[in-house]
């Protein structure tokens, strides 16, 4: 039985041999009598994408995650340079239009790389390339908080820091100073000038923000078209409500640790706090800036690490590649026909990309719907820059908060509903399928009526700080400012200086400029703790009675102004998550007013304009403009201006907001203009699709096809394939 079975065994090992041998046979006589076009087909077939296993670390998600964690390490960087405006003017003694050229710098940068990074960005290893952006923002994080290690303590004008350093006791006459000891002080301070290397360290901070715009600029052009080339298209704004939902914690958290920063001494750590004279509310005081833009670099050298182990690219989702197979094939069979006729592929000259640059740029400037969104988005975008950069100092002028507690109340209540709003105009869209139509009604709706809310702002400022001498006179009525009214009766038999700025409030509830400036003889006490006693000038108020004592410090507002501060807090929460809304939305008709080809190059001219037009002279004419509403410029050790001290607040609320309605309200007229052209653009190509059948293109012609072609060198496949 046994050996029965192994000849069955033996004689269908034999035949399956001969069938394995004539099926060779036939394949080889196939292969030789093959045409052509069988050899296009089999190639063509060898092209085709082959089904990958892709692990965590190489799926969209983990690129989704990884692109969010930089978005917010960016935004915490950008979020702390802003919170720190304030520190660094008064700190290196910056006027307000100075500070915002430092702040722009962050758009110098950008401007340097987004031309090449936009267009040719995409040829390369995009996640590498994001990695190495984020690498030099941290560089660029570091160095700007390098100038605190080489600049000496921070010297703030004040009497009794000047007499300490003279060897006086702090019990000091403050109207008697001698001539002897004015001339001991003068010699301290020449002494201090000529010693003193933070003039111009304020540059480093200038070359540190550049790099960090540097930086900074591969991770949104290079990031959103990386998930618009691997997602589903109808997945591509959720997407990117959650980039920008996350992204808004970078600010909420980056507020918050410029509040905590703000809140610690500059040079905590290396002087005796108690001998500080100054607290957080005073308009002298600078806070740990430093620190935090150490906490952003570590952030972002963090954020660049998972971009390091990210593949060039992903494997497309099937419902992406059925509508783009046909046209897939015809191009891997063009493809290969061209790689069978010609052995030596033609390489393109730089004359043929340059031309096709300037092709692709005449193009996207051509199209009326493009131009008229980036001319309303240009306006809004100055707006929001200048109303941004100097929102901590409007809180602390015109409502008397500190630096820290601003910093705090923007991060806890501003950026939270902006956060929330971002994200369900995201899910709102996707939920109700908007067209670009409905979309744009949507995000004009919702950006209008933050606009009337914002006018709400006129209406609930707060009256000016009562400084005799500077805003009301010594009698405590209102007085129109004039430098010659700081010296009265009072003070006249006192050798006071108007350019000190050491201000002390009375019992009668009026700030004086100096102790000296109010006619006090006596003082006791030290440090904050000092009180001074037997001021003359508060005798004169006429409706004073009380005690003739001042203690350090400005006088706070009015309990109607703190109301007034949280009705300014709700209409900032309210049109700031009716802005949000509509953020997405109006974001995504970027990517819709465009061809498909072209909307790399779009968006890379989009920044460039933004940042260029708006980003870096926003900040500066909105400081210039501010600067005119100082009242009392404070002095360096040199005797050169520095920072100023205190503004008329009537005057720096109707500059400040004026100038952001100003600019913002003319884009709604644009956005009307942008509308109608979209809407007759789209009625247009439904008709046209209605006359095709119901198809939405007609069938190409032979030049329809040629100009398919014309791609736009440097952008993925993807994004050509893609139809919008």
């Amino acid at each position: 039985m046994a050996l029965l079975w192994i000849q069955n065994l033996d004689r269908s090992v034999k035949k399956s041999a001969m069938t394995v041998e004539t099926e060779s046979s036939n394949i080889e006589d196939s292969n030789q009598e093959a045409e052509p076009a069988q050899i296009l087909d089999d190639e063509a077939k060898k092209n085709l994408p082959v089904k990958k296993k892709t692990t965590c670390c190489t799926g969209l998600k983990t690129f989704l995650a990884a692109l969010s964690f930089s978005y917010l390490s960016k935004t915490l960087s950008g979020t702390i340079m802003k919170s720190s405006i304030t520190q660094i003017e008064r700190r290196f003694g910056l006027t307000s239009s100075t500070v915002g050229f430092v702040d722009g710098s962050f758009e110098i940068g950008n401007l340097l790389v987004i031309a090449f990074i936009s267009y040719f960005g995409a040829k390369f290893h995009r996640p590498r390339i994001i990695a190495v952006g984020c690498f030099i923002m941290a560089v660029g994080s570091i160095l700007t908080a390098m100038p605190h290690f080489f600049m000496g303590y921070y010297k703030y004008e004040t009497a009794s820091h000047t007499a300490s350093s003279a060897n006086l006791t702090s019990s000091l006459n403050p109207c008697s100073l001698h001539q002897d000891v004015n001339e001991t002080l003068l010699e301290v301070s020449q002494a201090g000038c000529e010693k003193e290397p933070s003039s111009y360290m304020w540059i480093y901070i200038l070359l540190g923000n550049m790099l960090r715009g540097i930086g900074e600029t591969p991770i949104a052009p290079l990031g959103i078209s990386y998930l618009d080339d691997f997602a589903k298209e109808e997945d591509v704004p959720v997407y990117v409500a959650c980039l920008h939902t996350i992204a808004m914690l970078g600010p909420m958290f980056g507020f918050l640790l410029g509040s905590l920063c703000a809140r610690l001494y500059v040079d905590i750590g290396s002087v005796d706090l108690g001998s500080i004279t100054i607290t957080p509310q005073d308009s002298r005081w600078v806070g740990a800036w430093w620190l935090g833009f150490l906490i952003g670099g570590a952030t972002n050298f963090l954020a660049a690490i998972p971009f390091c182990f990210l593949p060039k690219s992903l494997k497309k989702p099937e419902e992406a590649n059925n509508d783009k197979t046909s046209y897939g094939l015809l191009e891997s069979m063009g493809a290969t026909e061209k790689k069978l006729t010609s052995s030596k592929p033609k390489t393109r000259k730089w004359s043929v990309i340059l031309k096709d640059f300037y092709a692709s740029l005449k193009k996207v400037l051509g199209n009326r719907m493009y131009f008229a969104f980036l001319c309303c988005s240009l306006l809004q975008f100055s707006s929001f820059i200048g109303f941004l950069t100097y929102k901590p100092k409007y809180m602390e002028q015109q409502y008397g908060q500190s630096t820290s507690k601003s910093n705090f109340l923007i991060g806890l209540t501003s950026l939270p509903p902006v956060c929330l709003g971002i994200f369900l105009g995201g899910l709102i869209m996707k939920k109700y399928k908007m067209n670009i139509v409905v979309a744009t009604k949507f995000a004009f709706i919702m950006s209008f009526l933050a606009y009337g809310f914002s006018l709400l702002h006129f209406f609930v400022g707060c009256e000016n700080y009562k400084v005799a001498g500077m805003t009301v006179s010594y009698e405590g009525k209102p007085i129109p400012y004039q430098e010659n009214t700081l010296f009265s009766e009072c003070n006249s038999d006192c050798k006071c200086t108007s350019n000190a700025w050491d201000p002390v409030c009375g019992d009668n509830g009026i700030t004086y400029v100096s102790a000296c400036l109010a006619g006090c003889t006596a003082s006791v006490g030290h440090g904050k703790n000092t009180v001074f006693h037997n001021c003359s000038c508060l005798q004169t108020s006429s409706l004073w009675t009380g005690n003739n004592s001042a203690t350090l410090g400005q006088c706070s507002k009015s309990e109607d102004c703190s109301m007034k501060f949280i009705y300014y807090t709700v209409i900032q929460v309210i049109g700031g998550f009716c802005s949000a809304l509509g953020g997405t939305p109006a974001y995504m008709i970027m990517f819709r007013c465009v061809q498909p080809e072209l909307k790399s190059l779009a968006v890379g001219l989009y920044t460039l304009i933004m940042r260029m037009l708006a980003g870096i002279p926003a900040p500066v004419y909105f400081g210039a403009l501010i600067d005119k509403t100082c009242l009392k410029w404070g002095s360096t050790s040199c005797g050169q201006r520095g920072a100023c001290r205190l503004y008329d607040s009537d005057a720096y609320r109707y500059v400040y907001l004026g100038l952001s309605a100003v600019l913002r309200g003319p884009s709604y007229l644009i956005s009307i203009i942008f509308y109608i052209l979209l809407k007759k653009h789209f009625e247009n190509k439904n008709s046209r699709s209605i006359e095709n059948g119901g198809r939405e293109d007609a069938p190409m012609n032979k030049e329809d096809n040629c100009k398919i072609k014309e791609r736009l060198p440097g952008s993925s496949d993807a994004e050509n394939e893609s139809c919008i």
